[in-house]
């Protein structure tokens, strides 16, 4: 069985890994095949439910290591916020979430991974089309001001797919 709250996430092969464990099968991966370069992807999703007549949003981060044109792994983990969905904080929420799990991972994996194998992406899920176009300079502008790459629809696939997958 998985733990879907606490510090961990959980890999569809291997169940439930703390965040060192994340990080040690993440290089072990990347070590695997190190003349190739990789794509380090944090995208996080939300689904908003009723639950016994009270308001609950399901957060939900994917963790994805992509070896590009060569496969990739990912990990996840869930988070239950009991509020009213309003899509403006759902938005924010999502990408403070994203944000908060690279400035924990990042430091770690620099140490186990040389950054010059992999390129960092915060995938966010806004685009273009639809209610959250106005919001896409402010939420890139939260990414770029922490260091970080921000891609948004349709280039966010680790939110609005991978992360998508368990909401």
């Amino acid at each position: 069985m998985s733990k879907q709250n606490g510090d961990g996430f959980t890999s569809p092969t291997k169940g439930y890994m703390s965040v060192p464990e994340v990080i040690s099968d993440i290089s072990d991966f990347v070590h695997d095949e190190p003349g190739d370069f990789y794509r380090l992807v944090i995208g996080t999703d939300s689904q908003a439910r009723a639950s016994n007549g009270k308001a609950e949003i399901d957060f939900v981060t994917a963790l994805v290591v992509h070896r590009r044109g060569r496969g990739a792994r990912y990990y996840w983990k869930k988070e239950k916020l009991y509020k009213k969905p309003v899509l403006r904080d759902k938005i924010y929420t999502e990408t403070l979430i994203s944000l908060a799990t690279a400035q924990e991972i990042v430091p770690d994996l620099r140490k186990a991974v040389s950054p010059a194998k992999y390129d960092l992406e915060i995938h966010i899920d806004v685009g273009p089309l639809g209610p959250t176009r106005d919001m896409i300079k402010e939420v890139v502008g939260m990414v770029s001001g922490n260091g970080f790459v921000a891609k948004t629809k349709p280039e966010s696939w680790g939110a609005s797919s991978v992360a998508d997958k368990h909401t």
